[in-house]
């Protein structure tokens, strides 16, 4: 089994954020990306653009939120 890289809280927060109305692609991959970066972790902005999406289309439930971010997590 392998150790998630974010607290549970922490996603929960972050899909908060996401689930703000009014947010744009552009918006939300800024989130993502400061997410990650704030916790050592880097992103180019076409891949946070890329999990942005993919978060929305999948209903933005914490589980699909963490595996994405644990899929795209690179230590910086």
């Amino acid at each position: 089994m392998i150790a998630e890289k974010f607290a549970p809280a922490d996603v929960l927060t972050l899909r908060g954020e996401l689930l703000q109305s009014g947010l744009d692609s552009f918006q939300a991959a800024e989130i993502v990306s400061t997410f990650l970066n704030g916790r050592g972790y880097g992103i180019s902005s076409q891949e946070a653009l890329h999990v942005a999406s993919k978060i929305e289309g999948q209903g933005c439930k914490p589980e699909h939120i963490q595996a994405e971010l644990e899929r795209v997590a690179r230590v910086m």
